[in-house]
């Protein structure tokens, strides 16, 4: 009777242990709560292209587009958790829409969505228009813009975005009155209203307005690094320019619905930061401005965003912001 116990309890043991040693055994989901082109899309392909080959699965990415980053949050949480349906996000549709919009949402996303690994920063820069803008730095901007009240715009990715918080923060700082041209179309439409000269300037991360820095069409006047970026010596940072603090680092990270077996969890974590330590991503990672960015362990990243909505939570109380009904 003991030995048939002792082989029950074993059965059960491996039993419980499968999902683990057997994860991924079929294609997984990865969900991208922006359009295609965006960082965060990029992000997701480079880095689970890199996972496929290590764990020998395909990564199917969706993109899923819309109302701030909830639909994609929801369909996260709505999914089974098994480890087959993750998602690629960010400081924006992962922190602050919960915290602006939870009366539009169907989920708590604080507890129904876990993050499984961080993987990247994007850091950004304060870009200016070319076309009929005349200031050529920041101090030429902010003198600009004091002589000339309620008429220098800026673009965001909408309301509610990190991108229009730091601009509010930055107004208020520099003393400045500035008009808020929000764009529903993300960073590709803010670079149509600054190319176009319908916006002057705009907060952005530094791999999406490349091209149009080397044609002229914009210019950066500020960067937010601790140190100026490699592919612009000349732009100083806020640090530099007498203005700490100013400016969000974009993250990038890996999550899941609750409930999904630590197993699988764990899985993940490791392919992403193997992942994003190979030199083929750090490579990729470099041609786009992008800084691989890891978590010891899906409990430090658990952290790390926990420590993102105590930030956000105090940044959203102190800075009032009219948000769409």
């Amino acid at each position: 009777m003991k030995r048939c116990v002792a082989t029950f309890a074993f059965v059960l043991a491996l039993a419980a242990s499968a999902p683990a040693q057997d994860y991924p055994n079929r294609p997984v989901k990865v969900i991208v709560p922006y359009a295609p082109g965006g960082a965060v899309d990029i992000v997701a392909r480079i880095v689970t292209d890199q996972m496929r080959q290590s764990l020998g699965q395909p990564f199917i990415i969706e993109n899923k587009p819309g109302a701030f980053g909830i639909l994609g949050l929801e369909e996260l949480a709505r999914a089974k958790p098994d480890g087959y349906t993750l998602m690629f996000g960010n400081n924006n549709a992962n922190v602050i829409t919960p915290i602006l919009y939870p009366g539009k949402m169907k989920i708590d996303a604080e507890k129904d969505v876990v993050p499984v690994a961080r993987v990247a920063d994007l850091p950004g820069m304060l870009v200016t228009t070319t076309k009929d803008f005349p200031p050529k730095t920041f101090a030429e901007f902010v003198a600009y813009a004091k002589a000339n009240p309620g008429k220098v715009r800026f673009s965001s990715v909408g309301v509610g975005s990190f991108p229009q918080y730091d601009m509010e923060i930055l107004a208020r700082r520099a003393g400045l009155d500035l008009v808020h041209i929000p764009n529903k179309a993300g960073a590709s439409g803010m670079l149509n209203d600054l190319v176009s000269g319908d916006a002057h300037l705009g907060f952005i991360n530094a791999a999406t307005p490349a091209s149009m820095l080397r044609a002229g069409q914009l210019r950066a006047i500020a960067a937010i690094t601790e140190k100026r970026m490699p592919d612009y010596p000349d732009v100083p940072t806020f640090a530099e320019l007498g203005y700490p603090g100013i400016g969000t680092v974009q993250w990038l990270a890996i999550f899941a619905p609750a409930g999904t077996p630590p197993g699988a969890i764990n899985a993940i974590h490791k392919a992403a930061t193997e992942a994003v330590g190979s030199p083929a991503v750090l490579e990729k990672f470099r041609s786009q401005s992008l800084r691989a960015v890891t978590t010891a362990s899906p409990d430090e990243a658990r952290q790390f965003i926990k420590s993102e909505f105590a930030l956000w939570r105090k940044i959203t109380a102190e800075v009032k912001l009219d948000l769409p009904e």
